[in-house]
């Protein structure tokens, strides 16, 4: 397949491709008949594998690790078997919860009872994801005690089409998913806060932007930068700084390149994106000045083009070519 029908099927941005070939991550290894590079099946399986690992929040230098270095330590697994074992847990106990606070409601409540007891029995683990899948697709008409469901099954889901479908309907589900999302962000495990940030990514309600901000705060990275990048993507300027962080840091930086574009071509913040990318350029070592100098590809504006005529002359050759052959792609009055 060539990289647009890649781009299509998969749901990655033809951008993050080239940048996995550029790094060397998953490259097409197949050739056309006329020619063109396309990607053999074995580059498919490879790219979702590396979704699968971002998705745990590992960096991309950690992911290729994970696949190419036989000495890659194992223990990450249990320690992934440990998380999953408490999850399960932090799930029963939210179940109870959300039951007895139910059962307060009284009588008039218990049709709610039923019919979220129907709801988490086919969502779960001891069903199929196939099955899982089908269930939260046939919730047409969600009530308030299905997003609970919903979320909770969300943030348990080991299958990623499932786990994507549990996400749509809890986004259906709107602001009743919220507080289970919200309450996994307190979770001691990471991966249980970061499919919380995800999942509520995908919910326009007022609510999920408060917990949003919230996560923007998380001790663990890929976290943060998850919620940096949701809330940037709902066009947050406050994210800016945050997000020329992850550029300087390689964490995401793609993405938050893309963000910043859009923010400054968007919401009018060309000069904030220019005032901190040149605070960040004292103290950023080569490999970040020359993410830097990438991303001001996305940034419009005079700023941009006076940080990078100063990249164009650093001493170090791979940042100095980056500024230059971005310079060379923007129109005169950019």
């Amino acid at each position: 397949m060539l990289i647009g029908e890649v781009a299509a099927r998969s749901g990655i941005s033809a951008r993050m491709l080239r940048h996995y070939d550029r790094v060397g991550l998953v490259r097409p290894t197949g050739r056309s008949a006329a020619g063109y590079r396309e990607y053999a099946d074995a580059d498919v399986r490879r790219l979702f594998h590396v979704e699968a690992l971002r998705s745990l929040g590992l960096t991309l230098r950690d992911v290729a690790r994970a696949l190419d270095d036989p000495a890659f330590d194992p223990v990450a697994v249990v320690d992934e078997l440990t998380a999953a074992a408490r999850e399960r847990r932090d799930r029963e106990q939210e179940l109870l919860d959300r039951l007895v606070r139910v059962r307060a409601g009284g009588s008039t409540a218990w049709s709610d009872v039923l019919r979220t007891v129907g709801l988490v029995r086919a969502l779960a683990p001891g069903r199929t994801p196939s099955g899982r899948l089908r269930a939260a697709l046939r919730v047409t008409d969600p009530h308030d005690s299905d997003g609970a469901a919903l979320a909770e099954a969300a943030l348990a889901e080991p299958d990623p089409n499932a786990a994507g479908a549990l996400r749509w309907a809890a986004a259906r589900a709107g602001a009743s998913a919220v507080p289970v999302l919200a309450g996994a962000l307190a979770s001691s495990d990471a991966a249980r806060r970061h499919r919380a940030v995800v999942a509520l990514a995908g919910i326009d309600v007022p609510e999920a932007e408060a917990a949003l901000r919230t996560a923007r705060t998380d001790t663990d990275p890929a976290v943060a930068a998850r919620a940096t990048l949701a809330l940037a993507a709902r066009g947050d300027v406050r994210t800016v700084a945050d997000l020329v962080t992850l550029v300087v840091t390689g964490r995401a930086d793609v993405e938050a390149a893309e963000a910043l574009g859009s923010l400054a071509t968007r919401h009018a913040v060309r000069d904030e994106v220019g005032g901190r990318v040149a605070e960040a350029l004292p103290t950023a070592d080569t490999a970040s000045r020359q993410r830097l100098a990438g991303a001001l590809a996305e940034i419009p504006g005079s700023t941009a083009r006076a940080l990078l005529e100063r990249l164009a002359a650093d001493p170090e050759r791979p940042v100095a070519l980056t500024a230059t052959a971005v310079l060379r792609t923007r129109a005169p009055d950019e």
